[in-house]
This record gives structure tokens, sequence and C-alpha cells, in this order.
């Protein structure tokens, strides 16, 4: 893959908590066709093989429709499963030992919520940058607030792609593509949608505007 290539405009984030009774690699899929250019699959309370059960199922979808798709924290299953990429937090794993295991042809993601985490991770070779929580959000209760100006301040000083996170739906959404994110991270935006597919759409237009 090349890396220089990535599409990180609608950038969809897994959480089964959200789905209700819809079922998660169908989910992923109507998404994708809705305009999801990227997929994270995040899951904290699963054991390491229901993890790497349900990683391969979402990534079957990614790969038909040739979409990336990075795992959430586990290196382990990222390996295993050979995924695009992780994304890994201020506490997870050293970016370096990640780049080690993972090679340099793998999308590495970071976390970051101030400036300094933002150059540091950058400078260590992160790919690209997670930044937020730019909104309140129910699907990361210890997660910091960054505001849109602590967000723009971050995208001009750094030139790696930034990925604004945290509380994005569509009546916010258009907020932090004008602070000049190179894309959003949506949860419950879609997943916890009745219709995935539409609500991906919805923000794509609003991304492509």
């Amino acid at each position: 893959m090349d890396k220089k290539a990535v599409d990180y405009s609608l950038y969809l984030v897994t959480d089964r908590e959200l789905l209700g009774n819809k079922d998660l690699a169908a989910t992923v899929e109507e998404a994708i066709k809705g305009g999801a250019t990227l997929v994270q699959i995040r899951e904290k309370n699963v054991s390491t093989l229901e993890f790497f059960e349900l990683a391969l199922v979402v990534k079957h979808i990614t790969g038909k429709y040739k979409v990336p798709f990075i795992i959430n924290d586990r290196i382990d299953i990222a390996l295993a499963i050979d995924a695009d990429g992780v994304h890994i937090g201020q506490e997870d794993m050293p970016l370096a030992v990640a780049r080690k295991l993972l090679g340099p042809t793998k999308i590495i993601g970071v976390s970051a919520s101030t400036l300094e985490e933002a150059v540091k991770a950058q400078d260590e070779g992160a790919d690209y940058l997670g930044v937020g929580a730019v909104f309140p959000t129910r699907t990361k209760s210890d997660a910091d607030h960054v505001s849109l100006a602590a967000f723009r301040r971050i995208k001009e000083g750094v030139s790696v792609p930034v990925v604004a996170i945290g509380g994005i739906e569509k009546n916010n959404i258009q907020h932090v593509m004008e602070a000049g994110a190179d894309g959003a991270a949506v949860v419950s935006a879609i997943i916890a949608s009745a219709d995935p597919y539409q609500a991906a759409c919805n923000l794509r237009h609003i991304i492509k505007k």
C-alpha cells in the first residue's frame, strides 16, 4: 500500500456496544459503501481470540473495497492478520518499538492532545495523528478535550495528516474540516445509526463541500 495515498477524510472507528441489534461486518460494509475511506477496529473488553476473529471478519470487508484497515492498540493482532496498520495512544507501546515490529510499510497513527505530543509523534515517524477529543464524547470517557483553536495550532505545527476525533457528527463535522483537519474520525455517528450507509453518505457530502 502507498501510505502517501491514504484518504483519511472519513475515518470510521468501530464500537460494538453502539451497534444495537446490527451486525458489525454488515455495518462496516454499509459505511464503506456510503463513503468511509478508512476503518479502525477498536475493542477494549474482549479476549485476544475474539478480537482476532472479529478483525479477520472486518478485514475481509475492507479488503473487498480496498479500504485501509487499522487495528487499535493491539500490535499482535495487526501482525497476526496482516492489517494495514495500527493506532496507538500515549499510554500504549512506544512508537519506535511498534515501527520495529511492524516494519516501514505499515501505517502507524498516534493519538495526541497537545502540540508537544503531536510534534514528538511526527518526529518519531507517525504516519498520521488522531487529535481530540474536539467535542464531548461518550465512547472514550478519559479523552482530553482539545479546542478547535488548539486543534488548528496542532495542524499548523506538523506536516503529517491530522484526523480530528471525539463527538464528531453531522452537525459539527463542518467545524473540524474548517479548522484544517485532513479527516474526521467518527464512531457513534455511523455505528449507532439505524442506517449506517445514509449516515456515512451525509458525512461524506459535508466533507466534500
